[in-house]
């Protein structure tokens, strides 16, 4: 995985979401070269990256990466936590570095993955590129969308964002807790040293604070759809491409 300048290429957006992964499928039937502009903040699991190794070697297109910082070093430069109202981290980890390597790339094609089935969203990234939007180009919903991901042979990882996201649900705090306990630790951590909370207090009947969470969840109190999650396969809702 690297980063190759020249001007007018075709890339797709790609966060190894079902969206994305769809359109790198669509991208690549009709036989045009193209790279996945990947954009990681550091903070994602394993299977995501493995996840991504195999679209870039069944549609034959490298990964580029471009220079950015990443969220836990910005954590711990700012002193606080994102949040709803300072979403820094999708503006500064994935927005900013795609903006300067499409400016890199003058005349360019951003493929992004939006629906059919989804609001209006052009601009996201500004006049820096032509964009296209192969999967409203073929009217896809979500539906279409993950029978194309599923006829490929592909599974998408559960969690393309970050592990320690505040935008995440109670389960997916739960889930975490249960099958990634080092990183949840990391979390309590975090918010010890920051003085402040991922989850936003007052959102539900829960604790704020993870380490309050994790009390709970210790003494076997499980949130409501857990079951349900579990079943689940979704994609990041905050800072997906």
């Amino acid at each position: 995985m690297g980063e190759n300048v020249s001007i007018g290429k075709t890339f797709v957006a790609f966060s190894g979401g079902k969206d994305s992964t769809a359109t790198a499928l669509i991208v690549a039937e009709e036989g045009r070269p193209f790279e996945l502009l990947f954009t990681p903040t550091g903070n994602e699991g394993p299977e995501l990256f493995a996840h991504i190794q195999s679209v870039s070697e069944r549609v034959g297109a490298p990964v580029v990466i471009p220079k950015g910082p990443q969220l836990l070093p910005l954590i711990d430069e700012f002193g606080a936590l994102p949040n709803w109202r300072q979403r820094w981290c999708t503006r500064m980890i994935k927005i900013e570095p795609c903006i300067a390597h499409m400016l890199k790339h003058p005349g360019s094609i951003l493929c992004v993955g939006l629906r059919a089935d989804e609001g209006e969203r052009e601009g996201l990234y500004g006049p820096y590129a032509t964009y296209r939007y192969p999967l409203r180009e073929r009217g896809m919903g979500v539906a279409e969308t993950l029978k194309l991901v599923a006829d490929a042979g592909f599974c998408v990882p559960r969690r393309t964002d970050c592990l320690l996201c505040y935008g995440q649900r109670l389960t997916e705090w739960y889930a975490l807790w249960r099958d990634r306990p080092e990183e949840y630790a990391k979390g309590e951590r975090l918010e010890k040293q920051i003085g402040h909370t991922f989850r936003s207090s007052g959102r539900d009947t829960w604790p704020a604070s993870l380490a309050d969470l994790r009390v709970e969840f210790e003494g076997g109190r499980v949130p409501r759809g857990q079951e349900k999650y579990d079943g689940e396969l979704e994609a990041c809702r905050v800072c997906h491409l």
